[in-house]
């Protein structure tokens, strides 16, 4: 039983290595090449997980090899476009100036709901608001509306807006991240002078966001029952 447990274990920081030397994608954005090889992982690990009589390299080896080729393949689609092509495919538009092209939905087998179900996703509710649609290699669809129907930014409207940079949580449930505070160009001194301003010590915080600007926002621990 224990051998068992090791065993699985292992398996599982492998794979957990694997898809991390691989990228940091979503099942979602996962490209056809690199969903193949999640999936050939994913079973070859099960098989020697599910039989202690496997040796563990039955398992380890296949594994490693299968990242090798993935991480091959990607530089070979980075240097050629045609490999990449041959691989991936391309985009497809399938609304294009306004037009539904019904062929290329056709070759993606995509009906009426789907199209409208995906537009939907992108806060687009009329496809007469959409100038293009465009399917991605990964499956996803970018929409680009026509101008009239985009919402008006601070740029169109030439009105001035500070840049705040990225709020970052620099306390997590009493804990201090000092790389969310390097995130939003804060120190420590500086932190320490809020909570001070506040009454506050870091255990007190629940959660604590910050930003470029020096704004900040902070939800207290509430006491326990």
């Amino acid at each position: 039983m224990t051998i068992s447990f090791i065993r699985t274990l292992l398996l599982y920081m492998v794979v957990i290595l694997a898809l991390r030397v691989m990228g940091k994608r979503q099942i979602s954005e996962l490209q056809t090449s690199e969903l193949v090889v999640t999936l050939l992982i994913s079973d070859i690990a099960s098989i020697p997980m599910q039989d202690s009589g496997q040796p563990l390299a039955s398992g380890l080896i296949p594994i490693a090899s299968l990242v090798m080729f993935e991480i091959v393949l990607s530089v070979l689609m980075l240097k050629s476009t045609k490999f990449r092509k041959l691989i991936c495919g391309k985009p497809i538009i399938v609304i294009n100036n306004g037009v539904v092209q019904q062929n290329e939905m056709k070759r993606l087998r995509m009906t009426t709901e789907d199209l409208s179900e995906q537009l939907r996703q992108k806060n687009v509710f009329s496809i007469q608001d959409v100038a293009y649609a465009i399917i991605e290699t990964n499956g996803k669809m970018s929409v680009i509306k026509k101008p009239d129907k985009e919402l008006p930014t601070a740029g169109m409207l030439a009105i001035p807006v500070p840049d705040t940079g990225i709020e970052a949580v620099v306390i997590s449930d009493g804990v201090v991240s000092q790389f969310s505070l390097q995130l939003c160009g804060k120190t420590m001194d500086w932190l320490q002078s809020v909570l001070n301003g506040q009454n506050l010590d870091v255990n007190d915080i629940f959660l604590m966001t910050a930003n470029k600007k020096g704004d900040f926002f902070i939800v207290k621990k509430r006491a326990s029952k």
